[in-house]
């Protein structure tokens, strides 16, 4: 790592820190005006984060990336990813019924219903509205839950989010670093009748799965088809929003396993099964997904 970069990584860490520690001591709405002023400080600027945003979401919408329509859309993202950063420093010092109360829940029941039987749930998520505060709720309404974390650096901002994470309720996994065990740690909390939540709309890993997505192709996680074909958990789509001040959740119905086919061609039509809700999603609320980074693999050379 350069000296640069390393300088760069503690000023953000040192940032998330205050921002954990101050920003639950300060009025709500100040604190909210403030990180939409930083929002449309980045958005004004266009640089390379805005820029990949727009061409995104010109592929979800169809609406030209260099429109007018396209930049008011782009300020409304990252309006919207703002937001999430200033409503995870204020989470842990809001209470658990004020967190139930303010989520609007389309199809709680599925996760209910799976679990109330005995039966573990895969929740899969694109990267949208507040994954953390929907976590939360889940929490919340009494389903204490596993996922995976992306190993960020520097170490410390890796270990403030976990504990961030890990004060909501959750159970949280390193993606690299840990004991190497994470799908068969993931595969007997299911198999035990629980609860895993997994990001899913981005992979462009070897193991990822390639699938069709808004009419071109991407990859996908392995991870959350894989678990419903090795275990017989319900593989269940989730998406993620923002209503007013408050939040929404749409838990889409299961995407059953193929009765037919190779284990292979039955996580490829899972897969596929998922982009095709997210799809959807998505385009009900294009502000709300956080995707500032390349993702189609017809991108990946540009």
């Amino acid at each position: 790592m350069s000296e640069k970069a390393s300088v760069s990584d503690r000023v953000v860490a040192a940032g998330f820190a205050a921002g954990w520690k101050l920003v639950p001591l300060l009025p709500e709405r100040p604190t909210a005006a403030v990180f939409r002023f930083m929002a449309d400080r980045v958005w004004r600027r266009r640089g390379k984060s805005v820029r990949r945003l727009e061409s995104n979401l010109a592929r979800v919408t169809g609406i030209d990336a260099d429109a007018r329509e396209m930049r008011a859309l782009s300020r409304a993202g990252m309006r919207s990813y703002f937001r999430y950063f200033h409503e995870i420093f204020r989470l842990p010092s809001m209470k658990t019924e004020e967190i139930v109360r303010r989520t609007h829940v389309i199809g709680a029941e599925h996760i209910h219903d799976n679990v109330a039987a005995g039966r573990g749930v895969v929740l899969a998520l694109p990267h949208m509205g507040n994954w953390d505060q929907a976590g939360a709720w889940l929490v919340g309404v009494g389903h204490p839950f596993t996922t995976v974390a992306e190993r960020l650096r520097p170490e410390s901002l890796f270990r403030r989010y976990v504990a961030f994470r890990e004060g909501l309720g959750m159970e949280v996994l390193p993606l690299t670093g840990g004991d190497g065990h994470n799908f068969g740690t993931l595969a007997n909390r299911v198999r035990k009748g629980g609860v895993v939540c997994l990001p899913a709309e981005r992979d462009l890993t070897k193991s990822g799965i390639e699938v069709r997505f808004f009419g071109a192709a991407t990859k996908v996680p392995a991870g959350p088809p894989l678990l419903a074909v090795q275990t017989g958990a319900a593989l269940l789509p989730a998406t993620v929003y923002f209503v007013g001040d408050d939040w929404g959740i749409h838990i889409h119905e299961e995407i059953p396993v193929p009765a037919e086919g190779t284990r292979q061609e039955k996580v490829a039509a899972l897969a596929q099964g998922l982009a095709d809700v997210f799809e959807k999603g998505i385009s009900e609320h294009p502000e709300d997904w956080h995707m500032l980074q390349r993702l189609w693999l017809e991108d990946l050379t540009r």
